[in-house]
C-alpha cells in the first residue's frame, strides 16, 4: 500500500490533483511507508507523547559519501514541507531533500544484525561501508 502524498502549498496548475492526491499522481516525487515502519512510528511517537508529531526525513551535506539522511521529531510543520501519510503516521520533507528522496520506501526491519529504519532510495548511487553516508 502505497502512502498518500499531500502537499501544504499551492499547486502552480489549475488541472492539478487535490492535496489528498495519491503517489501515482507524482511519481517519483512520493515517499512510501511500510506498515513495519508506520507501526514503529506510531509505537515510539505514542511513548513520546506527541500524538500530533511526525517524522521528517531529509538529506544534508556531509559523511564519507558526501550526504547523510537526516531522520528526526518534527513537532512542526513548515510551510514548504510535503507530507506523507500512510497507516495513521506522517513523514515530513523539505522540498530540496525531495529531489534526492522522491521514490523512496522508508521501512523498518528485524533480523539477526538488529533492527532499524531502511531508506530504500532508488535515487542512491553508492554508500559507505558504515551505512551512515550516500552518494547521489
Amino acid at each position: 500500500m502505497h502512502a498518500s502524498a499531500m502537499t501544504t502549498t499551492p499547486s502552480a496548475t489549475p488541472a492539478a490533483p487535490a492535496p489528498s492526491a495519491t503517489p501515482a499522481s507524482t511519481p517519483g516525487k512520493s515517499i512510501e511507508i511500510t506498515e513495519a515502519a508506520a507501526q514503529e512510528i506510531a509505537k515510539q511517537r505514542d511513548k513520546r507523547g506527541t500524538a500530533d508529531a511526525a517524522i521528517r526525513v531529509g538529506i544534508r551535506g556531509g559523511g564519507c559519501t558526501g550526504f547523510s539522511y537526516v531522520f528526526e521529531w518534527a513537532d512542526q510543520l513548515r510551510p514548504s514541507d510535503r507530507v506523507f501519510e500512510a497507516f495513521g503516521v506522517k513523514v515530513v520533507v523539505d522540498p530540496k531533500s525531495l529531489v534526492y528522496l522522491g521514490g523512496m520506501q522508508l521501512d523498518f526491519v528485524r533480523g539477526m544484525m538488529g533492527h532499524g529504519f531502511k531508506f530504500n532510495n532508488p535515487n542512491v548511487k553508492g554508500s559507505c561501508g558504515c551505512g551512515e553516508s550516500v552518494q547521489f
